[in-house]
């Protein structure tokens, strides 16, 4: 129906998405961090278009700002005498183990398709006419599949965050954005941009006491090559 078609919601899901596969996939951590920032972006406008000033203005200062902020203080660009600044993910993967994290992610998948589909089927806001929320369902299921995928923890800190901004726009789509939803998923927000902190921290700790092999360690140690 061309009439419930919205150019702009349609282009922000487009937008929300394409960042968000970037994010998760791109194996340069400063471009992935750049685009969060993009992603982040879109949220506030996404908010906006929901109608949901405070969850806007939450998403500016603790996704764009906070979060963000935390991102590139992970890889060591703002403290300009911190050692082994990251800027890729060089960590292989044996094909097995590719396999079997690709049959994972696959599970989640479908895992998230399925709550969606009988869990909470009776949305305040339908799918099929709200790109937003399907958005929200391919950025949980994506970032999902990339935290079972990855081993580096800074790409896994991106997906925990992905994974949050995909079940919250999921949240207002079974809530609806009453007052007490958007202080709800601002709650969600807060608690994801302290998480975030921590995780930066430990992350800068880990790479100062044992190289940046630590951030990739998957069951047992990695060995540096000389």
């Amino acid at each position: 129906m061309l009439a419930s078609f919205d150019v702009i919601e349609v282009l922000l899901a487009l937008c929300l998405t394409g960042s968000a596969f970037v994010c998760l996939f791109d194996r340069h951590l400063v471009r992935a961090s750049c685009f969060f920032f993009v992603f982040a972006g879109a949220m506030v406008l996404a908010w906006l278009k929901l109608g949901a000033p405070w969850l806007a203005a939450s998403e500016l200062l603790l996704g764009v700002l906070l979060t963000g902020l935390c991102f590139f203080y992970a890889l060591g660009l703002l403290s300009p005498g911190a050692s082994a600044p990251l800027k890729h993910d060089k960590f292989s993967h044996p094909w097995s183990r590719v396999a079997m994290r690709v049959v994972l992610a696959l599970a989640w998948f479908v895992m998230v398709g399925a709550a969606i589909r009988y869990v909470i089927g009776d949305m305040m806001y339908s799918p099929a006419e709200h790109p937003l929320l399907l958005a929200g369902v391919l950025i949980a299921a994506l970032a999902l599949a990339a935290f079972a995928l990855h081993r580096h923890l800074f790409r896994r800190l991106l997906a925990f965050n992905l994974l949050g901004s995909g079940v919250f726009i999921l949240l207002a789509g079974v809530a609806g954005t009453s007052a007490a939803a958007q202080m709800l998923i601002s709650v969600g927000l807060l608690v994801a941009c302290l998480g975030t902190m921590l995780g930066a921290l430990l992350i800068r700790q880990l790479l100062h006491l044992e190289g940046v092999e630590a951030l990739g360690r998957d069951g047992k140690p990695q060995r540096s090559k000389a």
